[in-house]
């Protein structure tokens, strides 16, 4: 019986959804907005800002665990570097998601889920780390 399992599963395996949310969370981090279907988001945000808790304390045990959540290097180190810091004196809810009305093809619930922080986003660190790296 499946009663009161406590999580949705998308119509997917749990390795699917587990990569699933792991390419929409790069995809968060990597641009700080994304569009995708209303439950989705509501799932990312589950999924997101857990890590974003974990990277304000910033010590190799917890680089590791974030790593092997996402699975990119420059993800996680944009995690720890610019992410986290913006939101240090933030206690939670780090994510805001805005209904965006219906996706065209099936008529899903669309939705735009980006960081709650503007300074995320305009931070002078992204675009150091950006050159850095390019």
């Amino acid at each position: 019986m499946r009663h009161r399992s406590g999580k949705k599963h998308y119509n997917r395996t749990s390795s699917h959804r587990k990569a699933m949310f792991m390419n929409l969370s790069q995809a968060l981090i990597e641009n700080h907005t994304i569009k995708t279907t209303l439950t989705k988001a509501k799932g990312l945000r589950t999924y997101v800002e857990p890590l974003i808790t974990l990277c304000k304390q910033d010590n190799d045990a917890r680089r590791k665990l974030v790593f092997s959540r996402i699975r990119c290097k420059k993800t996680s180190k944009k995690l720890f570097e610019v992410v986290a810091p913006a939101l240090k004196d933030r206690p939670g809810g780090y994510l805001r998601v805005i209904k965006r009305g219906f996706r065209p093809g099936d008529k899903a619930p669309a939705a735009q889920i980006e960081f709650v922080k503007e300074n995320v986003s305009d931070s002078e660190e992204l675009e150091s780390l950006t050159e850095e790296t390019a």
